[in-house]
């Protein structure tokens, strides 16, 4: 959407605050507000703040960092409407320089995107995002929310928040495809359509976002820890991953004359992936908490 659209449609949907957002190196989440006055100067000129103090962003001595609102996330935040109605935007990070910040998640996509680009492809994904809801009692110890199992019906609260989720999440321009209950007692996954990896990655961030905001609405608390629980199910990720060929307008991964259909160039790219996992670790298992999940 282009700058000058977004601003009317500001003013359309009578917006009074905008909230920015974007994660640091390990994917939390971070935000901040503004009234919507200062809007306009923000998608031109971005917003200051101290990227020493955001995880894995820059050192003291080179701490001026600007938030660049990306006027296509544009979106109406459902349930804040107290006080006047609030947008939400994600973000991009640039240093002072003007150049974009190699901390920035983000922009370390963009720039793969690009070079898939080059190759003549697009990265598409389809994630599978668990997460648990628990119930925090008068001494702020946790239980989960239910006793459930692998898709067993979910409990009338449990369905109540997960509805009001998805809902929350159709606001945001995001088609949930199926929703159920996981392994773990209180576990739920909601899964939304595939699409290109820097759209999905704005939707996961997104999902975090209602599903932790809504929770709170509950008194319960929504949390994408790997493991939680000790000896309980982790949560995960499950990634579904093509490449779309933008010449031939094709799935690059299919071949029917292969075998199991799985074109040379899938089965090159799983071996990729194989090869550098242990580098990709990094990624995707960023805290000591993700390894809990993988070994037990």
């Amino acid at each position: 959407m282009e700058v000058q659209k977004v601003l009317e449609q500001v003013k359309k949907d009578d917006i009074k605050f905008i909230t920015l957002q974007f994660t640091d190196l390990l994917g939390v989440a971070k935000e901040v507000i503004i009234p919507v006055e200062e809007l306009e100067d923000a998608l031109a000129d971005g917003v200051w703040f101290d990227g020493s103090s955001v995880e894995g962003f820059a050192r003291i001595q080179e701490s001026d960092l600007f938030l660049q609102p990306d006027a296509a996330t544009y979106a109406v935040v459902p349930w804040l409407t107290e006080d006047g109605r609030t947008a939400r935007f994600i973000c991009d990070i640039y240093g002072s320089d003007g150049k974009p910040a190699e901390g920035d998640p983000r922009y370390v996509l963009k720039r793969a995107v690009a070079e898939a680009a080059k190759e003549g492809f697009d990265y598409l994904v389809g994630p599978e995002p668990e997460f648990y809801l628990f119930r925090t009692n008068e001494e702020n110890r946790t239980s989960p929310l239910d006793f459930g199992g692998y898709f067993d019906l979910s409990s009338h609260e449990g369905y109540k928040v997960i509805k009001r989720i998805i809902a929350a999440l159709e606001n945001f321009g995001i088609q949930v495809e199926t929703s159920h209950h996981e392994v773990g007692q209180g576990q739920y996954e909601i899964d939304f359509q595939y699409g290109s990896c820097l759209d999905i990655a704005d939707k996961v961030l997104t999902l975090k976002y209602c599903a932790k905001k809504i929770a709170q609405m509950h008194n319960l608390h929504a949390t994408f820890m790997p493991k939680p629980i000790m000896g309980a199910a982790g949560s995960g990720m499950h990634v579904h991953q093509s490449l779309f060929d933008l010449k031939a307008k094709t799935n690059a991964f299919f071949d029917k004359s292969e075998k199991y259909n799985l074109s040379k160039i899938a089965s090159s790219f799983l071996a990729g992936q194989i090869k550098h996992i242990n580098a990709m670790c990094a990624i995707l298992c960023p805290t000591v908490n993700s390894y809990k999940r993988l070994v037990s």
